[in-house]
């Protein structure tokens, strides 16, 4: 591959996952500064899908207080300010 080839820059599979086996349930890249996912439908209730995104906030929150001078607080609370925006903009779903 050239420096000039697209490149996609994907994470590791996390430990336990490898250990126990497991589904991906979702996948998500920026490109071209937009998101792309893929998913499976994975729960038989949609409510499970808003536990799965609290939990991936609190990760993310738990990142940004690592890797910058935000408290994890702020961040979350940050993270949630913007879900919802995005919840209230009808124009958003696509």
């Amino acid at each position: 591959m050239t420096d000039d080839e697209p490149r996609f820059e994907a994470l590791d599979i996390p430990p336990d996952a490898l250990e126990q086996g497991g589904i991906e349930v979702l996948r998500a890249a920026v490109v071209d500064g937009a998101v792309s996912i893929a998913l499976r439908r994975s729960f038989d209730d949609p409510a499970t899908w808003g536990r799965l995104f609290i939990d991936l906030a609190r990760q993310a929150a738990v990142v940004y207080a690592r890797e910058t001078e935000m408290s994890e607080e702020e961040a979350f609370a940050r993270i949630r300010a913007g879900m919802e925006a995005e919840s209230l903009d009808p124009e958003s779903f696509n």
